[in-house]
């Protein structure tokens, strides 16, 4: 079973996102702030991280950044939830780290897609090895 951190400083998204990754057969958590989610990941590195574009007190991309440093945190697949659609702003936190985004308002669907894809690159990375 995959674990999903869900981050994002609104509960009805964090709700809505663990409903659906419980749905898809996924061990969900949740975090409030970019710090939280970063305290969970010291202590049980997820499998999926879905990440609020727009946080309060610590941006994505310093979560990211923070993350991608930290052992162990080259592994999660991380998904960027964001309602903009800034090119520019988008290409910045992909290259921070980010693996690709969803745009919200999401639904299973999409997030079942995104799932599918973290699937495929956990079994090209295991056949690399």
């Amino acid at each position: 079973m995959r674990q999903c951190l869900v981050i994002d400083d609104s509960r009805v998204i964090r709700t809505i996102a663990s409903s659906i990754f419980k749905s898809l057969e996924c061990s969900v958590c949740e975090a409030e702030t970019g710090i939280e989610g970063l305290d969970f990941c010291r202590v049980h590195m997820p499998d999926v991280i879905l990440l609020d574009m727009q946080m309060p007190s610590m941006s994505s991309v310093e979560f990211l950044r923070s993350l991608r440093r930290s052992p162990g945190g080259q592994h999660p697949y991380v998904i960027l939830a964001t309602v903009e659609n800034d090119v520019l702003r988008l290409t910045e936190v992909l290259s921070a780290g980010a693996d690709e985004y969803v745009m919200k308002p999401f639904d299973r669907a999409a997030l079942e897609a995104k799932l599918v894809r973290t699937t495929r690159a956990a079994n090209s990375a295991s056949a690399l090895a």
